[in-house]
């Protein structure tokens, strides 16, 4: 009589009721709230690009490429992560756990909006573009995914590039070429990426440790991981005075304010957690994501502007 309760205890769970249509379960495996953010920073840097308005055609391509090309990987990244998806609360709803999708569908849907949005890129805005979208699906699924996520504490540091690569997309774009301005944009969501998501991964950190994923909040003290927060989000405030001479007033105004504020929360949480008070890292990624976007706002703001940059 107790064999059929063994036999149900061993059984596979049985699959989650889909919450959402065929539609929307492979619209969420794009993850369209990373997509914005990025699409955020493209635009802008289009505008200083140009120095002025783009073609709205040329932005137009250019967005639909980009968010093809995050689309695709984030549904390979789905795809490759959907074992520790599966254990960490907050990734148990994505379509894949939730079996709203199957794994080889997820799989054929990410490889081909990869390929789309590089003939999108190819042949509505340049070749260059076209590349570097591709090299940045492949860094983010193979170099990120498969290879840093489970394997090293700065797995966000080096892995995050991927996520840097639509304001060179965009400069390349308009301009063909990769220059200087590009690269300090570059840099700023480069240095941006590790506050950013640290402060998450404080918020998560048993999740991340259920899943075996070494966030530098799983293997480090709080102290630890918000002094290196502080030091990044500094790194990251200086490297946007970087674009000071390929700007007006306009956007220098709103670095340094903006930059202020950023470093405050930071310090804040910093102190918080030095003097063993109760902190809320969630302040701090809130503001980051805000930061970064009224950033790059500033950025396109000035260059619509066109007053003339402090180095013409």
């Amino acid at each position: 009589m107790t064999a059929a309760p063994a036999a149900a205890n061993n059984a596979a769970p049985a699959p989650k009721t889909p919450r959402r249509g065929v539609l929307a379960a492979y619209l969420a495996l794009t993850k369209p709230r990373v997509i914005e953010l990025l699409l955020v920073t493209t635009v802008p840097a289009m505008f200083l690009a140009q120095r002025g308005i783009p073609s709205p055609w040329l932005v137009l391509v250019t967005l639909a490429g980009g968010a093809m090309s995050a689309g695709s990987a984030n549904a390979l990244n789905c795809v490759a992560d959907s074992d520790i998806d599966a254990v960490m609360d907050r990734t148990k709803k994505r379509p894949l756990v939730s079996y709203e999708v199957p794994r080889r569908s997820a799989l054929v849907f990410g490889i081909v909006l990869g390929v789309v949005s590089f003939a999108v890129l190819a042949l509505g805005a340049n070749l260059l573009a076209a590349v570097l979208s591709l090299a940045a699906i492949l860094f983010y699924v193979f170099v990120y995914t498969l290879v840093l996520k489970r394997r090293t504490s700065q797995n966000i540091v080096w892995g995050g590039a991927a996520g840097c690569m639509p304001v060179v997309i965009g400069w390349a774009a308009v301009t063909g070429s990769v220059e200087w301005p590009a690269l300090v944009m570059f840099g700023v969501v480069f240095l941006w990426t590790p506050p950013h998501f640290w402060s998450l991964a404080m918020k998560y950190r048993e999740d991340y440790a259920r899943a075996g994923v070494p966030m530098l909040p799983v293997v480090a003290t709080p102290r630890q991981v918000s002094a290196r927060i502080l030091v990044y989000s500094w790194a990251t405030v200086a490297c946007t005075l970087l674009l000071v001479p390929a700007t007006s007033w306009v956007y220098v105004a709103f670095a340094v304010l903006a930059g202020a504020a950023f470093l405050i929360v930071a310090q804040r949480l910093h102190n918080s957690i030095r003097r063993g008070h109760a902190y809320n890292p969630m302040k701090l990624f809130h503001l980051s994501n805000s930061y970064l976007a009224l950033l790059f706002v500033a950025i396109a703001v000035d260059s619509a502007v066109g007053l003339p940059s402090f180095v013409a």
